[in-house]
């Protein structure tokens, strides 16, 4: 079986800020370069044979140190981009709670038929992450890679991996610069490990509010 390492992008000011983020461009604060170089030293040894990114700076960011660890060059996959949240991209959490109370309250207690203004629906982000996800797979079956994203695509990459639907959005957490592992086979996908932070532990806890 291959094993695909599922790597959220490190901290940027808008995480600690709680800004939603989505397409906007943002790149990594001080905190997620260090969150960037103690994942490469964690993964040095893991033999990673292809190193993959959402296209937004924080995703490359992330992922460069590790591909540089193994000599490789980051894969860039636009099918790996945050969800859009339309309107409510670089606008605050309490901000957006304030001026959209009933669609916020959607979004936080039914995710799976939301969309925000202008923006995607869980749906949409899933079909294109899933089979890029399968089509990396499928290209290192005995390999193991590494994939650089976002919160949104992880934890339905997550989800979907446990047969668990877009309704379990909440209830899968993956914090800045974490690890989640899945073994794959012909048909099947198998999480072996979700949420790893043990090489950002002398960094402290930092944030947890999972945004």
């Amino acid at each position: 079986m291959g094993e695909i390492l599922l790597i959220r992008h490190g901290e940027t000011a808008w995480n600690r800020e709680q800004v939603f983020r989505g397409r906007r461009d943002v790149s990594l604060g001080d905190r997620g370069r260090e969150q960037a170089r103690r994942l490469a030293g964690r993964l040095a040894e893991e033999g990673i044979e292809a190193v993959y990114s959402s296209p937004l700076s924080r995703s490359r960011e992330t992922a460069q140190p590790v591909a540089e660890a193994h000599g490789l060059a980051v894969r860039v996959d636009e099918r790996l981009t945050d969800m859009s949240y339309g309107e409510w991209e670089g606008r605050q959490r309490e901000e957006v709670e304030r001026e959209y109370p009933e669609l916020y309250r959607a979004w936080v207690e039914a995710p799976q038929p939301f969309r925000p203004p202008g923006g995607e629906r869980l749906s949409e982000v899933a079909a294109r992450a899933w089979p890029a996800m399968g089509e990396i797979g499928r290209q290192h079956r005995e390999g193991r890679v590494a994939i650089v994203t976002h919160r949104v695509v992880c934890k339905l990459l997550l989800c979907a991996a446990l047969g668990a639907g877009e309704g379990a959005f909440w209830r899968v957490r993956v914090d800045t610069a974490s690890i989640s592992v899945m073994e794959t086979g012909e048909d099947l996908w198998v999480v072996t490990r979700v949420n790893d932070t043990h090489h950002l532990r002398e960094l402290g806890e930092g944030d947890r509010g999972d945004f």
